[in-house]
This record gives C-alpha cells, sequence and structure tokens, in this order.
C-alpha cells in the first residue's frame, strides 16, 4: 500500500496542471497541515492562518479565511508540494503523538484531546511489523462465516498470520449487506476516505459513496488480496459445534440445491456482521397485500415502478434513502412514519470529488491522510463529549445536556428552514426527544421530497392491509400498487442467523436469549474456545464514524490473541468469565451515562428490555487502545483435548 509519506507519483510524471487544480479546490485546514509538516514552520497552525470554526457538518474547505490568507496558503502548499515531489525531504516526517494532537486541534478549531494523538499516528504512520509467527500457528486452519466488510478484514489478517483458511458466504460475491441492498438512493452516510481499508486506500469518485462504487471497491479488495481462491459462495452456514475431543470447530454448510457438507477448523471467525436478518414489520393483511412487497434489503433487479402507488413503511435511514429515489417516477408516494428522526444537512449529498482534488490525493498521500483526519473527527468523536446526560440539566424532556440542546436548536433551525413553505408538516417531523438519541441521520433530499406535490406523509403506524388498501392507525386509507418495507435489520439478533454450540455442549443462543448478546471487546465469549465474533455485539458506533475502523480493531485484536496462543504452544483459547462478566457491566454502566438510554427513547440499538446492544459507548480512539494486545491474564489458554491443561500462568 502508498504510505503517507512516499512519493507514488515521479516529478517527471506529475500532471502539473492538474496538481494544482486539486490545491486551488484543496480543503485549506488540511493544506495548513500538510505545509506545517513539510516546513517545518509553527506559523502555519497560528494566526492569521489558523482555521475558524465551520458550520455543521460542512468540509470547511475555505476555513473560513479571507480570500488574501487563502491565496497566501495555496501559493506556499503549491511550492511546498512542488519541493516535496522533487525530493526535498519534510522537515517533521514524523511528529510525536502530542504534536499530531495540537495540529489537529487547529487544523478543527477545537479542542483535541491529547491522547487522540495516539489513533492519529496510528492513521497516519508505517504500521509496526507483526512478531515472529509462531511455526505452531502456520498448522492451524480458520474458517470465516460471511464475505462482507468483515469477512475481507478475516481473509487480509489471516493470510497476514499465514493460517490457512476458507470463506463461507451465502451470496454469490463478497460485499455483505452492500451486495444485498440495491434499493433506489442507497449509499453510506460515512464519508469516503473513513469508510475505506487502512491497507488499501481508493480513488472515490463522491465524497459519499453510493452503493455501486462501494460493492466494486469491495470486490476489488477482495481480488487484490487473492481471497475469491479462498471462498465458498452460495454457502449458507447452519450450525457451528465445538468438538470437545478434536478442539475443532465443526461447520455444517447448506447448498442451494438443498445438499449439506461438513468443515472442520481450528478457530472460527464470525464475519456476518448484525446488517443481515431483515427485519419484517407485523402488519395485519401484508401477506395478502395485492400488489408487490419488497424489502430494501431484497431489492429485485427487475421492479418496474413507473407510474405506480408506492408507498414506502419507515423513515430510517433506508427510508430517507429510497423514498426521494423513487418520488418522481412515482404516481403517488405515501410515506408510513410513525416515528420521527433528526436529520443533519448534508451539503456533500451526490457532491463528487473534483478530478484536481482526486489527484492531489493520489500524489500527496499526506494531504490525504489529514483529510481523512479531519473527517475521522467531524464525523465520529467530535460529538462523543456532548451525549453524556447531564443530571443537573434542568430539561431531560428535550435535551440531555446544554451542548446537546444546541444542537437540537440547530437542527430545529434546519427542519423549518426546509418545510418553510410547508409548515404543516412541521409537528409530523419535529422530534420531541434529544438529538442523538435514535442514529443521526443525513438529510438525503427527505424535507425536499415531503414538500413534492405527489408525496404524503402520514405520520402513523401502518395497522392493516386489505386488497391493495392501506389502512393507518387512525384509519386514514389510501391504496397502493407497490409496498417498500425500509424496516432495517433485527440488529439486536447478534449470530442469529447460524447455531453455535460451544464447550459442553453450551448454546450461545441460550446464553444470550434472543436479543441480550454480549462479548468481550465485541469479540470473545466465554465457553466458545477459539471463537471470534467481527462486528459484535457493542461495536458498532452511535455517535458516528467508519464501522471498517472498529472491525480492523477487532480483527487486530483476533490476530493477537492467536498469535498469543500459538506462542505459548496452546490449541485453545477463550476470555475467562469474570473477564466477561466484568467488560459487559463496564458497557452498560458507561451506556446508562449517554443520550442513547435516555428515559422515554427507543431506537434499533436496545433490546426488548431496554440494554443496548448494538453500539459501543467508547469514543474511537479508546477501544483502539484496548484493542491493541490482549493481556494474557484475561484469557483462559489450552493445550491439546488429550491434554486438556490451563497455561494461564505460561509466559
Amino acid at each position: 500500500m502508498t504510505h503517507t509519506l512516499d512519493r507514488p507519483i515521479a516529478a517527471d510524471q506529475v500532471d502539473w496542471q492538474l496538481l494544482a487544480s486539486g490545491i486551488e479546490q484543496g480543503n485549506i485546514p488540511a493544506l495548513l497541515m500538510l505545509l506545517h509538516q513539510m516546513t517545518g514552520e509553527a506559523k502555519w497552525l497560528e494566526e492569521p492562518f489558523l482555521p475558524k470554526r465551520a458550520p455543521g457538518l460542512d468540509d470547511n474547505d475555505s476555513g473560513q479565511l479571507s480570500e488574501d490568507i487563502q491565496r497566501a496558503i495555496r501559493d506556499h502548499a503549491r511550492q511546498a508540494i512542488e519541493a516535496w515531489l522533487k525530493g526535498k525531504p519534510l522537515v517533521l516526517p514524523q511528529p510525536d503523538n502530542a504534536h499530531l494532537a495540537r495540529m489537529l486541534s487547529a487544523a478543527m478549531t477545537e479542542h483535541v484531546p491529547e491522547e487522540y494523538g495516539d489513533i492519529v499516528a496510528a492513521g497516519m504512520m508505517p504500521a509496526p511489523p507483526r512478531r515472529d509467527i509462531p511455526p505452531l500457528l502456520k498448522t492451524k486452519s480458520a474458517i470465516v462465516i460471511g464475505a462482507g466488510i468483515s469477512g475481507i478484514c478475516a481473509g487480509i489478517e489471516l493470510q497476514r498470520l499465514g493460517v490457512h483458511y476458507t470463506i463461507f458466504e451465502k451470496n454469490e460475491d463478497f460485499g455483505g449487506t452492500w451486495f444485498e441492498n440495491r434499493y433506489p438512493g442507497c449509499g453510506v452516510d460515512t464519508p469516503s476516505l473513513t469508510y475505506t481499508f487502512s491497507c488499501r486506500p481508493n480513488d472515490w469518485s463522491k465524497y459519499f459513496p453510493l452503493r455501486d462504487e462501494i460493492e466494486d471497491y469491495l470486490l476489488d479488495t477482495a481480488r487484490e488480496y487473492g481471497l475469491p481462491a479462498r471462498a465458498q459462495f452460495n454457502s449458507k452456514v447452519e450450525s457451528a459445534r465445538w468438538i470437545d475431543d478434536a478442539d475443532q470447530w465443526e461447520v455444517v454448510v447448506s447448498k442451494p440445491d438443498g445438499t449439506t457438507a461438513t468443515h472442520r477448523a481450528d478457530y472460527l471467525f464470525s464475519a456476518v456482521g448484525i446488517l443481515n436478518i431483515p427485519q419484517y414489520p407485523k402488519i395485519e393483511g401484508l401477506d395478502s397485500f395485492s400488489g408487490e412487497v419488497i424489502h430494501t434489503s431484497r431489492w429485485p433487479n427487475d421492479v418496474n415502478l413507473s407510474g405506480k402507488r408506492i408507498a414506502v413503511i419507515g423513515n430510517g435511514a433506508s427510508g430517507m434513502q429510497v423514498a426521494p429515489a423513487v418520488a418522481d417516477e412515482a404516481s403517488a408516494l405515501t410515506l408510513f412514519a410513525r416515528s420521527k428522526q433528526w436529520a443533519a444537512p448534508f451539503p456533500q449529498f451526490r457532491k463528487d470529488v473534483p478530478d484536481g482534488v482526486r489527484y492531489l490525493m493520489r500524489a500527496v498521500p499526506l494531504y490525504r491522510a489529514w483529510l481523512e483526519q479531519r473527517l475521522s473527527w467531524t464525523f465520529n468523536d467530535r460529538v462523543h463529549g456532548t451525549l453524556r446526560r447531564d443530571p443537573e440539566w434542568p430539561h431531560p424532556e428535550r435535551a440531555v445536556n446544554e451542548i446537546n440542546d444546541g444542537h437540537r436548536r440547530h437542527f430545529t433551525r434546519y427542519v423549518h428552514e426546509q418545510l418553510a413553505d410547508r409548515p404543516e408538516l412541521i409537528d409530523d417531523v419535529l422530534p420531541d426527544y434529544p438529538p442523538f438519541a435514535k442514529r443521526m441521520l443525513l438529510d438525503n433530499g427527505w424535507y425536499r421530497t415531503l414538500r413534492k406535490p405527489n408525496v404524503r406523509l402520514i405520520p402513523e403506524h401502518l395497522a392493516r392491509i386489505e386488497g391493495n388498501r392501506l389502512i393507518s392507525s387512525s384509519g386514514i386509507e389510501v391504496q397502493a400498487d407497490v409496498i417498500i418495507l425500509a424496516t432495517g435489520f433485527q440488529t439486536t439478533r447478534v449470530l442469529g442467523s447460524y447455531d453455535v454450540i460451544g464447550r459442553n455442549g453450551r448454546v450461545l443462543r441460550d446464553l444470550w436469549g434472543e436479543d441480550d448478546a454480549a462479548a468481550y471487546l465485541g469479540t470473545l465469549v466465554p465457553g466458545f474456545p477459539n471463537l471470534f465474533i467481527l462486528l459484535g455485539p457493542n461495536v458498532g458506533s452511535g455517535h458516528g464514524g467508519s464501522m471498517i475502523r472498529n472491525i480492523e480493531n477487532q480483527m487486530h485484536f483476533a490476530g493477537e490473541v492467536v498469535l498469543a496462543t500459538a506462542a505459548r504452544g496452546a490449541d485453545t483459547v477463550e476470555v475467562k468469565d469474570t473477564v466477561y462478566q466484568d467488560y459487559r457491566r463496564q458497557i452498560d454502566a458507561a451506556h446508562e451515562k449517554l443520550v442513547w438510554t435516555h428515559p422515554g427513547t427507543e431506537n434499533w440499538y436496545r433490546n426488548a428490555k431496554g440494554r443496548v446492544i448494538a453500539i459501543t459507548p467508547w469514543r474511537n480512539d479508546a477501544f483502539w487502545r484496548m484493542t491493541r494486545s490482549p493481556n494474557a491474564d484475561d484469557l483462559e489458554f489450552g493445550k491439546a483435548a488429550s491434554n486438556h491443561q490451563s497455561l494461564a500462568e505460561a509466559g
């Protein structure tokens, strides 16, 4: 992979005109960080060059600086970049972590904690090489269940470790949720630079890519690393059972023709994620609807919506994407939205990355790295500290603290602006709960769609269906030819797509119940040796950010556990029950202090009892630190089945 300090394009091959265009359109705060490292001059982090704060999620390309100051920055950046491309070394090639945090503070025009420099450095500096691979590890095998992002991460890491592995995937190719979700408007609400494997940067065409570009990227990554040769597609895992007398996992796989096969391996990596089992609503008469019913995750290739009367059920992330995308095709579009959602302004919606900026990122990876760090802070941890429930705050009915109340006012103004010519809709869409208590959505044209003359919002539950008649809970009746179920996934049913039986016949579903999953660092469960769960419970990010980074953190941790096991000459490893229970208590206690457990709040993060299952309470840099290296005292190591000897004190 290209590193941030590399020169991927030789000076005599540089397109200087295209590069100059990129610098002219480039992000001023990122260019300032580049200048500081290239020249070593502290002035680029001081007045009058310090950027000013931009509103909302804006990229702040201008830095809110005057034209004269911007001109000076761009001119000096062009000179410094040209000199670097021609061979001049960086004056500050590797600032220390505290320095990096101060730089990011300057780029973001706000305080970034000094310890955050650790994760900035990890994203910008070369990763330290793995320690020597123990010979025992090269005799081991692994099964990976799922070929989405988690499965690709697992395959790449297992190759680095020298472990022979096989990927089983129920679909026809790599991609996971991006293979399955093909509905109109489908895309990611995370910046493209952060929705990227750290080992394989991509030349994205959009700041927030749509589904097809993401799927192409995943397929290209899998092929570049040779993963198809290790994958079996159209292979659905039905069960995984730990064989005590062999210290291996036995996996039963079914094919579309009904045949099954049994496979064994030393390690099992569950990479099925939480966005794979569709959530179908319980609506009386849905099965007898006279038209077509389509779940967004099961979108048919041949559907024709032109001139149809369409009803969309749900207004979460998929609903807010699909409704604007089909509105102009429909003769009438009815939106059943019983809950209200906060949606942030989204100025980058479907915005292309200019050709010059794309070239600048390819030619100067350090610029790309600083742009990514800014986006990571903006869309990830910037808001985390504002989500704590303040017990002294006098207005818990509308916010959890003073800053959260400021967010509420900002988003409320936005709703009023968007629906200025349709004020009668405001009460039907404006939430009465604190911002971020549910997943914060981005406005993909949702409010613009509500204003269209062929669109009707019914802010109620769809109670029943009779033929082609859809009847709301209050008796409002409409007719439809097509129903689109934008109702998401069964996110609290972790590993719900297959049975997992651990040591001594222990069934994982019995341990967890239907929707009460827990795992140490989202990865390990006692009684289930050599099992690693990727994107497991409490790993997703509720406050924003790229799930790819958290999955990579988990897989790094899993790799370190596997290495530690082999280094001890052990064959099995599992987390101690006391450690597992303590981590679960820590997770629950942390969540109780945050906005998504606010009284009266409903969201897909929580199970039937209100416990948060899907997302993490941790800041991203905190989880990164937790997953750097396992503590041997937290784990139980064992020899082969013929001699189950605890190795907890070994090494």
